[in-house]
C-alpha cells in the first residue's frame, strides 16, 4: 500500500488559532500571515534563519497587535499559524503566487519543482482548514443574526525593493470602499500618515479575504495594513493598538445595527 503524502506531523500545531469574541460584537478579524512556522517536512525551504525572520515569511507584528485589538472590540479573531511561504492564505488557490518561488529579491528554492502531491498537501492541510474555520464561523453568525464587520489584518515592510514607504497605515479595498473611506478619515484625524490603497490594492486575482468574505458575502469590510517598524515589538504594538481600536470604532459606527 502506498502511503499518502502528509505535510504536518501529528505533533505539529494546527494551521490556525482562534480567539473567541463576544457574541454581541460585529467585529471579525483575520490575520492570514500571522505565523512563520514551517512544517518539519519542509525543512527551511532553502532559507537562512535570518531570512525566515523577515517580512518575506510573515507579517511582522500583526499577531501581537491583533491579539491586543480583538479583545477591545470583543472581536472574533483567527490567526494563521504557518508561514505564507508554505502557502499564502490570502491568495486564490489557483494563483501563481499561492506558493511563492520569489519574494522580493529572495528565491524560495524549497518551493520550486513541487509535485502535484506536495502542492495538494499544502492546500489540504493548511489553506483549506483555515478557510473552512472562517466559513463555519461566518455561517454561524449569519444563522443567529449576528452582524459581521470584517477587518483583515496585515503589516508591510517599511522598505521594499529599495523604495521607502512613508505610510504608517494602509487602508485597502476593492469594489466597496464604504468602511475604507471612513477609516482613512479616522486615521488621518488621529495624526497618522495613511495610504489610500497603498502600499497595495485589493483585487480578485491577488487577494482572498476581501473578495470572498467581504464582497461575496455582503459584509462591511476593510483590509488594514500597519507598517512593521511601528509594531515589531510589544511596546510598539501597545502604542498602536489603542489608535487602531479608536479608528475602527469611529469608522464603523455608522454601519453597526
Amino acid at each position: 500500500m502506498v502511503e499518502t503524502y502528509r505535510l504536518l506531523g501529528a505533533d505539529e500545531p494546527g494551521p490556525f488559532e482562534v480567539f473567541e469574541g463576544d457574541d454581541n460584537s460585529p467585529y471579525f478579524l483575520t490575520a492570514d500571515h500571522a505565523g512563520r512556522l514551517l512544517p518539519k517536512r519542509l525543512g527551511d525551504l532553502g532559507l537562512s534563519p535570518n531570512e525566515l525572520e523577515t517580512h518575506i515569511a510573515w507579517d511582522i507584528g500583526i499577531a501581537g497587535l491583533s491579539k491586543l485589538v480583538a479583545p477591545e472590540l470583543g472581536a472574533f479573531l483567527i490567526t494563521q499559524t504557518y508561514s505564507r511561504l508554505v502557502i499564502d492564505c490570502n491568495r486564490p488557490k489557483d494563483s501563481p503566487t499561492s506558493i511563492a518561488h520569489l519574494s522580493e529579491h529572495t528565491t524560495i528554492t524549497g518551493n520550486i519543482g513541487l509535485s502535484d502531491e506536495e502542492r495538494r498537501a499544502r492546500l489540504l492541510e493548511v489553506f483549506e482548514p483555515y478557510h473552512a474555520r472562517i466559513e463555519s464561523e461566518l455561517s454561524r453568525r449569519q444563522a443567529r443574526g449576528q452582524q459581521t464587520i470584517l477587518i483583515t489584518m496585515h503589516s508591510f515592510t517599511p522598505r521594499f525593493k529599495g523604495v521607502d514607504r512613508p505610510w504608517e497605515v494602509g487602508v485597502l479595498y476593492n469594489r466597496d470602499a464604504r468602511l475604507a473611506r471612513r477609516l482613512i478619515d479616522a486615521f488621518t484625524h488621529h495624526g497618522l500618515c495613511v495610504g489610500d490603497n497603498q502600499p497595495y490594492f485589493v483585487s480578485d486575482d491577488s487577494d482572498y479575504a476581501v473578495p470572498v468574505y467581504g464582497e461575496q458575502r455582503g459584509n462591511v469590510h476593510v483590509e488594514l495594513e500597519i507598517r512593521q517598524d511601528l509594531i515589531q515589538d510589544a511596546a510598539g504594538q501597545a502604542r498602536m493598538a489603542p489608535l487602531v481600536v479608536a479608528a475602527l470604532r469611529e469608522a464603523s459606527a455608522a454601519f453597526i445595527v
